[in-house]
């Protein structure tokens, strides 16, 4: 009966070790709105443009156990920090995106289609998730590239969108005179610290 106790308390003892040797590899991560940039580009019958994000908030959740695992992934950006530095194409964008009513684009992780590991702390991501524009959510596959380098991840990659697949009319300007192409790039450098 002693032994039995014994053997018992050594699997406990080791289970314990177990699980807070496992959970020791868990992060969690917190998006450094200073660090961090995310370039919108586009294009128009007059000229190119892009637009800078200047508030965004996320986290990011992994598990480095037994390889990498994504458990959870949210980006927000409010809409009308996008910075175009002329105060007349930003107000045409905010009145594209419906600021007054939809004030944030936000992708968030459904699950992770691939994870390849580089070495040195660098992934190759293929991760699914919801990306909301103006109230219009539509399933997408976001690209990046993962590294992870002391209390840090960095995010970074880009993702092609069309306005129009968001219920986004592409915006117009004088009178008409000059419109804005449907596709988008969305190039994002993401720096996360827990």
């Amino acid at each position: 009966m002693k032994t039995l106790n014994k053997m018992n308390i050594a699997l406990s003892v080791l289970a314990l070790l177990f699980i807070s040797s496992t959970a020791s590899f868990a992060q969690q991560f917190k998006l450094n709105n200073q660090s961090s940039t995310l370039v919108v580009k586009g294009t128009s019958s007059l000229h190119d443009w892009e637009e800078t994000a200047e508030t965004q908030k996320g986290s990011l959740d992994i598990a480095t156990t037994d390889g990498l695992t994504i458990n959870s992934l949210k980006i927000e950006i409010e809409a009308e920090s996008l910075k175009s530095g002329k105060s007349a194409m930003d107000k045409n964008t905010y009145k594209a995106l419906n600021t007054g009513k939809y004030k944030y684009i936000t992708f968030e992780l459904l699950n992770t289609k691939s994870v390849q590991d580089l070495g040195n702390g660098k992934y190759k991501v293929a991760a699914e998730g919801n990306l909301t524009i103006s109230g219009a959510s539509n399933k997408v596959t976001l690209d990046f590239e993962l590294t992870l380098k002391g209390n840090q991840a960095t995010l970074k990659g880009s993702k092609d969108i069309k306005m129009t697949d968001f219920k986004v009319e592409p915006p117009t300007a004088m009178f008409g005179a000059v419109t804005t192409g449907d596709a988008l790039t969305i190039e994002f450098n993401t720096i996360m610290i827990n």
